[in-house]
């Protein structure tokens, strides 16, 4: 009789460790789309303007910028523990609307404004890790921690990339098989850049009205802040 109670005993520690050791419902490979809104906020940190090679006073002025965006996320998730996992994925995002971006500043007198340049987000990529708790039986919370850059166009036809840091907070439900709904909040700081650009501007210098040359440039850096939903699928 002991010798069955042992066997008995053995199979069922077996089978407790066979239920501890089963994969999350996300354990493994994942594709997923998202569609959100989106805000970058500017940071104007400095700028300057030259008239015919002279500094000249020069006052800078960016709006924030508000627009839908879509996202593709490709990435992995494997079990480190009983209920928690750690992720690693992609995503890039395309989206962005134009906002104003003013120089202002006097010359001599006169008043000059850049206000017909611009600038919008063109797109922004993600690179990131993921630690996640499982919730419930099909549920996972998840945090993601990342690299990310964006290419933002600004004074009309200029291209400027920022790189910086990205922060993440989601929650990711089954809804049949591999099928899964999503909602995610996301914040990403990038680093400062400088842009130029030149412009001619009718001041009267020479007492004819002749048009004269200005440059102006303009350092800043930007942030953005996302809310996203859409569906995905573990593989």
């Amino acid at each position: 009789m002991y010798f069955y109670k042992s066997i008995l005993g053995s199979v069922l520690i077996l089978s407790a460790g066979a239920v501890h050791a089963q994969a999350s419902s996300f354990n493994g490979a994942f594709g997923q789309l998202g569609i959100g809104y989106e805000q970058s906020s500017p940071s104007s940190v400095s700028s300057s303007a030259a008239f015919n090679g002279y500094a000249i006073p020069a006052n800078s002025s960016m709006g924030n910028s508000s627009y839908l965006i879509g996202t593709g996320s490709v990435g992995y998730y494997a079990d480190i523990a009983k209920g928690y996992l750690l992720g690693v994925g992609a995503e890039y995002t395309l989206g962005g609307s134009a906002q104003n971006y003013t120089e202002s500043g006097s010359i001599r007198g006169t008043t000059y404004s850049s206000g017909n340049y611009y600038y919008q987000k063109n797109y922004s990529y993600n690179i990131f890790l993921s630690p996640a708790m499982v919730v419930g039986t099909n549920g996972l919370a998840y945090l993601k921690v990342g690299y990310s850059g964006a290419q933002y166009k600004q004074f009309t036809s200029l291209s400027s990339n920022y790189t910086g840091y990205s922060l993440g907070l989601g929650y990711k439900q089954i809804i049949s098989g591999g099928l899964y709904g999503f909602g995610e909040v996301n914040y990403a700081n990038y680093g400062n850049q400088t842009v130029s650009t030149s412009a001619r501007v009718n001041t009267g210098a020479t007492g004819t009205g002749a048009v004269d040359t200005l440059i102006a440039s303009g350092t800043n850096g930007m942030s953005t802040l996302n809310f996203l939903v859409g569906v995905g699928y573990k593989f």
